[in-house]
């Protein structure tokens, strides 16, 4: 039975820019709501959340991991606490681009998120990578900006960051009072009360009245707030006033005659907003000094949505192919979503999934809708980041693990088998860098084998493929880290040691031109002879609009059953690349001719004359090679900002902006991914170990001719 009301359960996700003290605030959220003793640290290597040894070592945040924790809202009266204590599922999600894997899926299957920003820098360049994403998948948000008691800490400037980079919707609903060291709590703007933080972790909240019924100042609240910090304040209310108001015409008809809006009714009307993404409301403190994380936990139970304020989840009809909805009811069909696999030292392979309609228990069966096949649901287990709790049923809106599922990946839907439905699927990144791997001995041949293949199927952007010409093993990922922290999951979770090469970017091939070309395989031996003979049209299409196949095959000139072997003809040779044996990506291709034999044809003999068509045709479309082109921001000391500028166009960047931040320069570039090998040290050494980047995938683009063909002789990785 269903211990808490579906109102009263939030299933949200913590994200943000790499640094920006996004599992800090996690730890204080899960010690402040009574699911840890003691506050654990990221630079202590203690975090909770940050529970793989790479991630305590690394002090970031390699993996989501997800909890559950209770908090009764503080201006609920305690002898009501029970049956006003609200759900709350969290996912903590990575900062560093190279694990957005983990964000994107997260994302998906969450009903809000708080976005976290560092106090002294603002809006970074991460920040606006998982803002995008939030937005991708419509995602209700509010912002927490952290670190106020930091040297170089402005609560504005951050706000103007987020105002002018990200959303014109924000408003801020709390003020600092103090910056830097003099950050002594915040302002509830809405309220209008100073809010200190007591006791050794900040766990007492008092709350002074900072105007009376007249909007006079308190006596008490002076001590605390000067007057321009007040002023200040009364104009910050105004300004949030007036956008809540205007969400809501009968208390923006109240508010312009001038009559006083209840805080009753502007929380009911900005919690509306909210859902509906018109305003983000902005909170602010300091996490790791235990300031402003209670008012934060109000704001997740007051202004972001449970599962039923959002509209029914939509899928597909497999039987059908008609769209179809599920409302977020327990009542409803059963429907859930995989959204991430992981294997686990203890209980064996972990599939978490966030239910979006009905009720399960352990020991029933569902229908993978995407597999066809039947899952069996063993345990049910509720995630505390590594820890874990047996449950025997769970309920719409809920996010747990099952132990043991065989044949469900990453995206999968799992449903009731008299009622199913194929939710939407969760896109990922293709991999931007590779590296070549080989057994140490011939021992470690299959385990590395088997490694591989679990790791593959935990992280959707890492592939594994195998060079037919050389036999190596090629691993692919979204970045240098990402595949470092993947070797070092080998030989500690898999005993597996593995030679490892040199990375080598993800360059990719694709034409400019339309072109069309036969292809004709023809074998005759004593017996039964093979034929296959098509005809095929290409054209290039927009960049990342992937490929597309076209039968335009009428009267039967070629049969039905050999279309097929076409596009997988045409698909392999497309994976093999033509140019520089990279793969060739945005392309469509159409099968418009042809002939068969009715004795010799088979499917292997159209598989083999349509991938020899592809390549003739290719070569005719004006093949280009594309490199990944990454988005750098560099933060170094102003005096050596020449020296990296230098650096960067040597490197064949383009700067496209710099800016002050204190003492220190910002750089914005755009620069080949194949350029960047190495820049760490580079950066290091040409700044006296002080300077700092971020790096994310932006794009890919043509390659120079003269590197092309650098590329093409093996010259250049």
């Amino acid at each position: 039975m269903r211990k808490y009301p579906i109102g009263r359960v939030r299933d949200i996700g913590i994200i943000a820019h790499i640094d920006a003290g996004k599992t800090t605030v996690t730890e204080r959220v899960l010690f402040y709501t009574g699911i840890s003793y003691k506050i654990g640290e990221v630079h202590d290597g203690q975090a909770i959340m940050d529970w793989m040894e790479q991630e305590r070592e690394r002090g970031i945040t390699i993996t989501s991991a997800a909890t559950t924790c209770f908090w009764v809202p503080t201006n609920i009266d305690k002898t009501d606490a029970k049956q006003n204590e609200y759900r709350i599922n969290i996912i903590d999600t990575p900062g560093h681009i190279d694990f957005t894997a983990e964000v994107q899926r997260s994302l998906r299957v969450l009903d809000g998120a708080v976005v976290v920003f560092d106090g002294v820098a603002g809006v970074e360049p991460q920040s606006e990578t998982v803002w995008r994403q939030a937005d991708k998948f419509k995602v209700p948000r509010l912002s927490f900006i952290n670190k106020l008691d930091r040297t170089g800490a402005s609560f504005k400037k951050s706000f103007d960051s987020i105002l002018e980079k990200l959303s014109s919707n924000a408003v801020a609903l709390q003020l600092p009072i103090g910056e830097e060291e003099n950050h002594k709590g915040v302002i509830d703007l809405l309220e209008m009360k100073a809010l200190q933080f007591e006791g050794d972790f900040g766990q007492r909240v008092e709350k002074i009245i900072l105007l009376d019924e007249k909007g006079e100042p308190c006596p008490e609240g002076r001590e605390l707030v000067s007057d321009n910090l007040l002023k200040e304040a009364k104009k910050w209310r105004r300004n949030l006033v007036e956008k809540i108001v205007a969400e809501n015409e009968k208390i923006l008809e109240k508010y312009l005659e001038g009559k006083e809006i209840s805080v009753e009714d502007l929380k009911k009307t900005l919690r509306k907003a909210t859902i509906e993404y018109k305003l983000i409301p902005v909170f602010c403190g300091a996490a790791l000094k235990n300031k402003g994380i209670q008012p934060l936990l109000d704001g997740i139970c007051n202004y972001l949505p449970s599962p039923k304020d959002l509209p029914a989840v939509k899928g597909i009809n497999p039987k059908t192919g008609q769209a179809i909805e599920r409302k977020a009811d327990d009542s409803e069909k059963f429907s859930a979503l995989a959204f991430k696999v992981a294997a686990d030292p203890y209980v064996g392979t972990l599939t978490y999934f966030r239910v979006y309609s009905g009720s399960l228990t352990s020991g029933s069966y569902l229908l993978n809708s995407i597999t066809g096949e039947k899952e069996r649901i063993g345990r049910i287990l509720r995630m505390h980041a590594a820890a874990r709790e047996e449950v025997k049923e769970i309920f719409t809106g809920d996010i747990s693990a099952i132990v043991g599922l065989k044949n469900t990946q990453t995206g999968h839907t799992l449903c009731d088998e008299a009622n199913p439905i194929i939710l939407e699927k969760i896109v990922f990144p293709e991999p931007v860098i590779s590296i070549r791997i080989e057994p140490k001995s011939r021992a470690d041949q299959e385990k590395i084998a088997l490694s591989l293949k679990k790791l593959s199927e935990e992280d959707p952007t890492f592939r594994v493929k195998s060079d037919l010409e050389t036999g190596e093993t090629i691993i692919s990922g979204m970045g240098e880290l990402h595949l470092e922290v993947i070797i070092d999951r080998m030989k500690r979770e898999f005993n597996v040691e593995a030679i490892v090469g040199k990375p080598q970017v993800a360059y990719r091939e694709t034409i400019r031109e339309k072109s069309e070309a036969e292809g004709k395989y023809i074998r005759q031996s004593g017996g039964r002879g093979q034929y296959g003979h098509v005809w095929l049209r290409i054209k290039p299409k927009e960049e990342g609009k992937g490929f597309k196949f076209i039968d335009e095959i009428k009267s039967g000139i070629i049969p039905k059953e050999f279309i097929p072997s076409v596009k997988k003809g045409v698909k392999e040779a497309m994976d093999r690349g033509v140019l520089a044996g990279y793969p060739i990506t945005d392309v469509e291709v159409a099968l418009y001719n042809g002939s068969f034999h009715e004795v010799d044809s088979s499917e292997n003999a159209f598989k083999i004359a349509a991938s020899m068509a592809f390549q003739e045709a290719a070569k005719k479309a004006k093949l280009v090679l594309l490199e990944p082109i990454m988005k750098l921001e560099v933060i170094v000391p102003s005096k050596f900002l020449g020296d990296i500028v230098g650096n960067l166009s040597a490197r064949r960047g383009k700067i496209e902006e710099t800016k002050d931040r204190l003492n220190m320069k910002i750089i914005d570039a755009k620069v080949p991914l194949g350029e960047m090998f190495g820049y760490a040290t580079t950066l290091r050494s040409l700044t006296e170990g002080r300077g700092i980047f971020t790096m994310e995938f932006d794009h890919y683009e043509e390659v120079p001719q003269s590197i092309t063909q650098e590329i093409i002789e093996g010259k250049r990785h």
